[in-house]
């Protein structure tokens, strides 16, 4: 066993798992406490470096690609400091971590592990059910659909429609990206119905618009993993990591997908009718539906 226990957290390797435990400490982030205990195989693993520094080094677990639904949902976008494959290390212990990623490197070099992209997931992800509150909504997941609630907050196109339930067969993709601080961030929830055509995320009802606290609406990415692990694995769509060919995504055809729009234009119209979207609102919302075309 190799084992190298740190503030930022522990790392434990058995020969054939890399157990990654975030410690407790206020410095670690939310999201890493949250998604809480990694089991990594090593049939998952591509390498590992420690990168030691004057005060403090750090390890870095490299994956490979497609083996990981955390990784494929966030797409290297995660902080820095909320990233779980990497550990900050104290320059007292940068022996044992030195040792820890020596003996990961001589069982992938024993057991001839490939570096080529794996062809399914190799981590389950988070368990669900699993919810998350942020500054749009609360997203919802229990395996099967997802359903988000709006909050007092959000835009008044969101709250027309209602809580949106998507199922996850109607689902072609999760698109994420992070509330910067700086920059807005979103959850999408790409469906065969709204693959062609996005609005903007803070009027698009299949989007969570995060602007609020970042430190909150990265917990978003669990919804994210759970939802993406669920989802077929990229290899089955692109094809680019297998010698068979693959079957392509399912797509509308250009007429189902004008129907798509004609109908998004139809609700808008109703909404507007009804006296819930002002005219600016129904203007805004209309043009970015037509840009679809």
């Amino acid at each position: 066993m190799a084992e190298i226990i740190q503030r930022d957290g522990t790392w434990a390797f058995d020969g054939s798992t890399v157990r990654i435990t975030p410690g407790l400490h206020r410095t670690v982030p939310l999201f890493r406490q949250t998604y809480g205990e990694i089991s990594v195989p090593l049939e998952a693993v591509s390498g590992i470096v420690h990168e030691p520094e004057r005060k403090r080094g750090r390890l870095r677990l490299r994956l490979r690609e497609g083996a990981d639904p955390l990784l494929q949902a966030t797409g290297g976008r995660l902080p820095d400091a909320a990233d779980p494959y990497k550990l900050s290390v104290d320059i007292d212990r940068s022996g044992v971590a030195e040792y820890v990623a020596e003996e990961i490197r001589r069982a992938l070099l024993l057991d001839q592990i490939p570096k080529e992209p794996a062809t399914t997931y190799l981590l389950a992800g988070p368990p669900v059910p699993v919810s998350v509150r942020s500054s749009d909504g609360t997203v919802s997941f229990d395996g099967t659909q997802v359903r988000i609630d709006w909050a007092d907050t959000s835009d008044r196109v969101k709250r027309a429609t209602g809580p949106r339930i998507i199922a996850l067969g109607d689902l072609v993709q999760v698109e994420w990206l992070p509330n910067s601080g700086y920059e807005d961030g979103f959850l999408r929830f790409v469906t065969r119905e709204t693959v062609f055509s996005k609005l903007p995320p803070d009027k698009d009802p299949y989007t969570l618009d995060l602007w609020g606290s970042t430190r909150r609406d990265l917990l978003t990415a669990l919804v994210a993993t759970a939802v993406t692990a669920r989802l077929p694995h990229p290899s089955t769509r692109t094809g680019t990591h297998a010698d068979r060919p693959r079957p392509a995504p399912v797509v509308p055809s250009r007429s189902d997908h004008h129907d798509v729009l004609l109908r998004r234009l139809r609700e808008l119209g109703e909404l507007y009718r009804d006296g819930v979207l002002t005219d600016e609102e129904f203007a805004l919302t209309k043009a970015a539906v037509l840009r679809g075309f």
